[in-house]
């Protein structure tokens, strides 16, 4: 008797409006898609902590051992928006399968090769596959659940298994540099091997859920517009911003851009139905998770060099300094659906932001003598606390809405701004670090010096985050003030004022 669930099985069961009704072939799928989202964000940040012992075997300068990192950012924010539309036109789960078989493939190879271009192509192709596996996968979720409790919960689980990834990289990264770099790229093969015989059978077999053809060129234009301006972004701090090939790549990017739109004003069958672009929801989480994923990826880069240069703590040590973040957004998982449903999206993210933004503040007056409890703990846990909060709550509004089948393209878009903001973000933070880093044989402080700035960067991001998320609350609370000091005589107030405290706590965004 076979598992795989038939068109009419997945839509009874998006009929279960209670997370608690599921049944055990939709744990199972949101278990394999979780769990793959876990390795695509695990796979982002453990490498980094394997780059000295990879640099040292290898003989690899310090710009080459930058794209080891940049190679898997290259292919993943380049070619998101292209990877959820295709889930949308082919099929989400023939699609979804091919792209998880390349990452294993990808992984394989990496802890194989002894040449560092080759690594480095390795890196380039599990971001390209990633970039086909989350946006969807994210549609898969949107598309079994119903929209209301039961999807609240689902990427609530989903979204927080993506940020346990991001957060646990450092971790694993540890753990697996301790043994030897190559485990770093060899240990996810078992696990998407796994998450490959399990989805064979359980993701549920679809037609293709967006009708017509394929945009070529719109596919063309706006994949060549994200890979320039990526590539422009994680080259610029070594080559200078304001140099002509800086400057150039950054030009084409925009012309490239500008193509797309005119292409996708005339196309019958456009990539991107702009108009999607208008759901102020959308808009707004996408800003959200630009200043979320950029501000904690260029925290946790500082962070790690602080720690390990500064202080000259070794990786396992600090991995385990930071696990407080990594548990604290694994254990809100089962948790951030039903707060998500009770409170709204629009008060989670403003508070996950704000618990960012102080986290930052706390550690801005770091020393180079630190006691950890007092000086580093306090910022660890607001980071988790952030992360869990935001995370599955920009993903919640990014896609509620969202036609069936647009929720490939909408999930595209979120996670194309989440990769290329990190990207943008990253390249400033290190620009104003110095691409170099700090002088050999400089002392602490002047080491720690060097990094500050870019810490006051990192904050300043989630300020600005904060300040865009909490706009929007604001502004409806000051209406519904409004609304409600009426003149004597007039019609109560009560109802219009709870009608506007239920648009906030009901919106997505």
């Amino acid at each position: 008797m076979t598992l795989t669930a038939t068109p009419e099985s997945v839509h009874a069961d998006r009929s279960s409006q209670e997370p608690q009704g599921w049944s055990a072939r939709l744990w199972g799928i949101l278990a394999v898609l979780s769990l793959v989202l876990f390795l695509d964000g695990l796979d982002v940040s453990m490498v980094g902590v394997a780059l000295p012992s990879i640099g040292s075997e290898l003989g690899l300068t310090t710009s080459s051992l930058q794209w080891i990192v940049s190679g898997y950012v290259l292919g993943y924010g380049g070619l998101l928006l292209l990877g959820g539309r295709t889930a949308d036109l082919l099929g989400r789960r023939r699609v979804f399968l091919i792209a998880l078989a390349v990452f294993a493939v990808a992984s394989l190879l990496g802890g194989l090769v002894d040449s560092g271009p080759l690594l480095i192509a390795t890196r380039f192709i599990k971001g390209v596959s990633a970039a086909f596996t989350a946006p969807t996968g994210l549609s898969i979720i949107t598309t079994t659940f119903a929209e209301g409790k039961a999807r609240n919960k689902a990427l609530s689980i989903y979204t927080v298994f993506g940020a346990s990834g991001y957060s646990s990289g450092l971790i694993f990264g540890g753990l697996t540099t301790g043994i030897g770099w190559r485990w770093t790229f060899l240990m996810p093969v078992p696990i998407a091997i796994l998450a490959l015989v399990a989805g064979y059978f359980l993701l549920p077999r679809n037609h293709p859920a967006a009708e017509g053809g394929h945009d070529i060129l719109g596919a063309l234009t706006s994949t060549g517009a994200m890979l320039l301006l990526v590539y422009g972004l994680v080259t610029a701090p070594d080559r200078g911003w304001a140099t002509p090939a800086t400057l150039g790549l950054f030009v084409l990017a925009i012309a490239l851009l500008a193509a797309f739109v005119a292409v996708e004003r005339r196309v019958a069958h456009p990539l991107i139905r702009l108009g999607i672009l208008r759901k102020g929801t959308l808009v707004r989480a996408n800003l959200a998770i630009v200043a979320l994923f950029g501000s904690y990826l260029s925290f946790q880069f500082i962070v790690t060099l602080y720690l390990q240069d500064v202080l000259g703590w070794e990786p396992l040590t600090m991995a385990l300094a930071l696990l407080p973040t990594g548990l604290l957004v694994a254990l809100s998982a089962p948790y951030a659906g039903t707060m998500i449903d009770r409170f709204g999206t629009p008060r989670f993210i403003v508070a996950g932001m704000a618990a960012l933004t102080v986290g930052y503040v706390l550690f801005l007056p770091i020393g180079t003598d630190p006691v950890y409890v007092t000086a580093i703990l306090p910022s660890v846990i607001l980071l988790g606390v952030g992360f869990a909060l935001g995370f599955p709550s920009i993903n919640v509004q990014a896609t509620a809405g969202v036609d069936d089948d647009e929720q490939g393209l909408a999930a595209g878009i979120v996670q194309t701004a989440g990769q290329v903001g990190a990207a943008m973000v990253l390249a400033v933070t290190t620009g104003i670090i110095s691409g170099d880093g700090p002088a050999a044989g400089g002392s602490q402080a002047d080491m720690l010096a060097e990094y500050r700035p870019g810490l006051i960067f990192v904050t300043f991001v989630a300020l600005a985050g904060l300040g865009m998320t909490l706009a929007p609350l604001l502004r409806r609370r000051a209406g519904a003030h409004r609304a409600g000091a009426r003149p004597a005589g007039a019609r109560p107030a009560g109802p219009v004022r709870a009608a506007a405290a239920d648009e906030v706590k009901g919106e997505a965004g």
